[in-house]
């Protein structure tokens, strides 16, 4: 920052802006702001006004453009306007001692003149015009920060009513994944239960015990799986394994023949399509299984009508892709953003029904979170999903 000649002409001048910054100042008056006043050259991205900050000093802008930035719900940085040659601020720190109300930054080289509170003061005591203009700059500048503050507070409003309408719809949304972990704990207990009770009693005659056992087994299971899965997530908040080289495609080969008789079950395929050689990725070999099995889950639930459903191995850049492809029923563009939350659950689609609490793809989802890595769906209605996982590779050998 250094003192500089004035600009280059046709730019406005000192003695044509202070009349429009202080209307009714003689030209004596001028003369002796000009003579106190400096002017000065700036890089580009200097801050010349500090929002918060009090500070002492009058801008008149000679050459070049600034930026006018406020910070709204101490956080937002917001874009009010740009300032150029002819436009000035700051005067309100001439006046009182009071924080600037936004930031002011340059976008490039700029030149200013800069005109100090306390050689502004001393014109002021002797001046009744530069008092009057002084006035007036307030009460526009009071009304400016009225209108200001008001728009503010409409914003803040609006977000406080959208906060209130998403605090609402997740109460609803936990209050139904309590319900669906009561129906989906309650049936199993019950059948589990029930037949040992006639076990108990003798009841059940002796052909048909292997087929007795295997039921209660089968329920006991589901009850198990449901509780690891919430104590999962659980944990998951709490604790960060330790990363290692996973080899990503060794688990989609072991998810996909865990799979094979469920998908059978519903008329589906399930195949391993992966490119050679691929890296391992950096990660905790129990979540990354966890996950993919949500996802592989999922694919074979939701489609109901047969098909094929494909995990697909691909290096992406630096990382390593996992595409879990299905011909299922699809996901409706407005549920798009709601299938990872940890409440949300598909009850029914059509005539087809579907069982779970849908705590699985919130559960794909923390994992990969955690793994720095990130999760996406592309699905059309009726004709299938594409979930993809995208993690880091490692240039490693396992």
């Amino acid at each position: 920052m250094h003192a500089l000649n004035l600009p280059r002409k046709n730019l406005p001048s000192p003695k044509e802006i202070l009349p429009r910054a202080f209307p009714g100042i003689s030209g004596l008056e001028m003369d002796e702001l000009m003579v106190r006043a400096t002017v000065k050259n700036y890089p580009p991205g200097a801050v010349l006004c500090q929002e918060s900050r009090v500070e002492s000093t009058f801008y008149i802008l000679l050459d070049g453009e600034v930026g006018v930035t406020k910070v709204i719900n101490n956080s937002e940085q917001r874009q009010l306007k740009s300032l150029h040659a002819g436009d000035f601020f700051g005067e309100m720190a001439l006046i009182h001692n009071a924080p600037r109300a936004a930031t002011v930054t340059t976008k490039g080289q700029v030149t200013v003149l800069e005109i100090e509170k306390e050689d502004f003061t001393r014109v002021l005591q002797h001046s009744s015009s530069v008092s009057q203009a002084m006035v007036r700059e307030i009460s526009t500048r009071l009304r400016q920060n009225d209108e200001m503050a008001v728009e503010d507070l409409k914003i803040r409003a609006s977000e406080l009513s959208h906060a209130y309408q998403k605090l609402a719809e997740q109460e609803l949304a936990r209050r139904e994944f309590l319900t669906n972990i009561a129906h989906e704990l309650r049936t199993p207990l019950m059948a589990a239960g029930g037949f040992l009770q006639l076990l108990q009693k003798g009841a059940i005659p002796p052909d048909r015990l292997p087929m007795t056992i295997d039921t209660v087994s089968r329920n006991i299971q589901q009850i198990t799986t449901l509780v690891n899965d919430i104590l999962f997530l659980q944990e998951m908040d709490l604790i960060l394994p330790k990363f290692q080289p996973v080899d990503i495609v060794k688990i989609a080969r072991e998810v996909a023949e865990k799979y094979q008789d469920k998908a059978a079950a519903n008329l589906l395929t399930i195949g391993v399509e992966a490119s050679p050689n691929l890296l391992p990725v950096s990660g905790d070999l129990k979540s990354l299984e966890r996950a993919m099995t949500s996802l592989v889950d999922n694919a074979v639930k939701f489609s109901p009508n047969g098909g094929h459903v494909t995990i697909r191995l691909r290096e992406e850049d630096a990382f390593v892709a996992v595409d879990i492809i299905d011909q299922g029923i699809g996901i409706p563009p407005e549920n798009i953003t709601k299938i990872f939350d940890r409440f949300y659950h598909v009850e029914r689609s059509g005539e087809n029904l579907f069982g779970g609490i849908g705590l699985g793809l919130a559960i794909t989802n923390q994992v990969i979170k955690q793994h720095n890595g990130s999760l996406d769906v592309v699905s059309e209605p009726g004709k299938g999903s594409t979930f993809t996982i995208r993690l880091k590779a490692m240039r490693v050998k396992l």
